[in-house]
């Protein structure tokens, strides 16, 4: 029986390159017939141009900059009406540095507020001290921040003793009623001895002591006030901080003390 002979391979390139040959001849007509129907407006050209050119100084030889003056033209770097650039923005320090000069304003206005609020704070204050005569026992000073109480050691303790003595807790009643009349914020307790090293008594050093005395008026104002202890600071600042000669006895008796700071409304704390 005859066997069929396999089918001979077709000439010409195959079927599929024909196909796509002519999808490509398409396209190519259908973007030549859109480009010959469109129209390129060269009104809006020449804006878009002088938009860019205003705003970025990239076209005809970037000539147009801050203001009036020219930061780049022709190849040269310069910077004209300088002063009305800086002043748009801040004035310069003696260090060169730019100064926000409607920050430094604000600032001072805040400053000036919160003296206000602490001199007027430290009146009341010294009006209660003067009425209760407590003024020999009781300094008052006051900065932008708060209103200083210095309580006099020697009144409060014995020397290398922080328990208070029996004429202290008067003083500190009043004290806790001028806390709870006038303290709004954070209160802060800072004991401070004088430069004396300490020797055969319970604390080793004045730092110790300090902090232990700035407990003991802490504690003894909790027990006595609504106070919220949250809103109580307490520290040593032993030896560190004088306000007087430690060479003299009397340099000495200031320099033991414990401080009661009452933060204004306006502080930061």
């Amino acid at each position: 029986m005859a066997k069929r002979k396999p089918d001979e391979p077709k000439k010409g390139a195959p079927e599929w390159q024909t196909t796509f040959g002519d999808l490509m001849n398409l396209l190519l007509c259908f973007f030549v017939l859109l480009f010959a129907m469109s129209s390129i407006d060269e009104d809006k050209q020449q804006q878009i141009i002088a938009s860019f050119n205003n705003m970025f100084s990239v076209f005809d030889g970037g000539a147009s900059a801050i203001g009036d003056g020219m930061l780049i033209s022709n190849g040269v770097s310069q910077l004209n009406e300088l002063d009305q650039y800086i002043n748009s923005t801040g004035k310069m320090d003696d260090e060169g540095e730019i100064v926000d000069e409607d920050l430094a304003n604000a600032q001072e206005r805040l400053e000036e507020a919160q003296l206000e609020e602490s001199e007027a704070l430290a009146e009341k204050i010294q009006e209660a001290v003067d009425e209760k005569d407590l003024g020999q026992d009781i300094d008052i000073e006051f900065t932008s921040q708060y209103v200083e109480l210095t309580l006099k050691g020697g009144i409060l303790f014995d020397s290398g003793s922080v328990v208070l003595k029996d004429e202290a807790l008067p003083v500190l009643d009043q004290v806790g009623l001028i806390l709870e009349r006038y303290a709004q914020g954070t209160i802060e307790i800072e004991g401070h001895t004088d430069n004396v090293p300490m020797s055969g008594a319970k604390y080793s050093n004045n730092d110790e002591l300090s902090a232990g005395r700035a407990l003991s008026v802490f504690n003894y104002l909790m027990s006595i006030t609504n106070l919220n202890p949250a809103d109580v600071k307490h520290a040593g600042r032993g030896e560190y901080l004088p306000i007087a000669d430690n060479s003299t006895a009397e340099g000495r008796s200031r320099n033991r003390r414990v401080e009661i700071k009452i933060y204004n409304s306006l502080s930061s704390y």
